[in-house]
């Protein structure tokens, strides 16, 4: 049997589903702030659609690839806390300067990722606290649920119904059923507006890279630092929290070589998910965990339709509520938060570390330029290793 044969055979619409949801969620929330920093530096539409390209193709080839070779769901995308910096630098840093930083980053990521240090740190995590900092992570995504309800009840409280009677008949396509209800509710409530959307090629424009010592200070260090932290740790102990032992080698390397060749098109550095990769890891994707690579093979397929048409993808988000979306978001994670709750109280040893990082990373925490995930992880492991007088210990469940 061809490797073609053999994903058509494991093909499911679940996990089509659940690739599709973990794209639109990303491009329903966080391009909204790439948006912002292109505004912010005042870039013109022909730019914009070059960054929405850059990152949208990276993430599709990076997560195709992976999920494809290591059969098992790998899902990348563009880093979050990376745009989040460019919001206070833009527009004193020039784009030049930018991509200068953007290719400096993917060297220093590559090394670090050669080097196997990352997989050494990640040993050293307990379960519980890696548990605990997802469940800190995913933590707002289930407050949209009811934080949306404020604005739009009718159009929310549907969604949830339809949610709760799928998960009693039709678990494995709870998902669609939402997003199916979610759509018709919003249209009979509030339509879709008037904004028209063109469908157009993207056109990738090219941007000289300039290497300054404010790039590299301002943007280059910090940003290595929280793809690391917010990104890397907590994707790939999202992987070994799902039981898909994997060394953290190719996929900083893969994420790594991508952001070297998509820079010079303004693109983002590209690194691992981990919130959109949980809808990937769940029955809900498939009920064998075998097949639930198809989840980041079908996530990397969408990011390619975002790629050729991101010119659209603005109108296309435009007409759809922000409830719906919050919505969406909250319900399609509510899985993923429950099992990391569930592994984050498994072994009583670990209880109460993974409840005082759960706590920290829910909390808005920002230290020395680093975030509350970081600092989660950190005052976890401090937490479990005064708790239990050794952090290497064997545990007891």
């Amino acid at each position: 049997m061809s490797w073609i044969e053999g994903l058509l055979k494991d093909w499911s619409l679940s996990a089509t589903i659940a690739g599709f949801l973990a794209v639109a969620i990303s491009y329903a929330g966080p391009l909204v702030i790439v948006f912002q920093a292109g505004q912010q530096a005042g870039l013109d539409n022909d730019m914009m659609i070059s960054w929405i390209w850059a990152i949208s193709i990276g993430s599709a080839l990076a997560s195709i690839a992976l999920s494809l070779y290591y059969r098992i769901p790998v899902l990348l995308a563009w880093s979050i806390p990376g745009t989040v910096l460019l919001l206070d630098l833009l527009p004193q840093m020039t784009l030049s300067e930018m991509v200068g930083a953007y290719i400096l980053t993917s060297v220093i990521s590559l090394v670090i990722g050669a080097s196997g240090y990352f997989d050494k740190l990640l040993s050293w995590i307990p379960q519980g606290v890696a548990a605990g900092m997802m469940v800190g992570i995913l933590l707002n995504f289930g407050l949209q649920i009811f934080n949306s309800a404020s604005s739009s009840p009718t159009l929310v409280f549907t969604m949830l119904i339809v949610y709760l009677i799928g998960r009693s008949v039709s678990p494995r396509y709870v998902i669609f059923w939402v997003l199916l209800s979610g759509l018709v509710a919003a249209y009979c409530l509030e339509g879709f507006g008037d904004t028209e959307i063109g469908f157009s090629i993207a056109k990738p424009q090219v941007i000289a890279p300039d290497i300054s010592w404010q790039a590299i200070l301002n943007l280059a260090v910090p940003l290595v630092i929280l793809n690391f932290t917010g990104q890397f740790l907590p994707g790939m102990a999202l992987l070994r929290l799902n039981d898909y032992q994997m060394s953290s080698k190719p996929v900083i390397n893969t994420a790594s070589l991508t952001s070297l060749v998509i820079a010079p098109f303004g693109g983002i550095s590209i690194v691992q998910a981990a919130v959109t990769a949980t809808l990937c890891m769940g029955k809900e994707c498939h009920e064998q965990s075998s097949q639930r690579y198809i989840g980041g093979v079908a996530n990397g397929l969408f990011y390619l339709l975002g790629a050729l048409f991101a010119g659209s993808l603005v109108g296309l988000f435009e007409i759809l509520p922000s409830a719906l979306i919050g919505a969406l978001a909250g319900l399609a994670l509510l899985g993923a938060l429950l099992n990391n709750l569930s592994i984050a109280m498994q072994v009583s040893a670990q209880k109460e570390a993974a409840l005082i990082t759960f706590l920290t990373t829910a909390s808005d925490i920002s230290l020395l330029g680093l975030s509350s995930v970081f600092w989660g992880v950190v005052i976890g492991m401090i937490s479990y290793f005064i708790l239990n007088g050794r952090i290497f210990k064997k545990d007891i469940a």
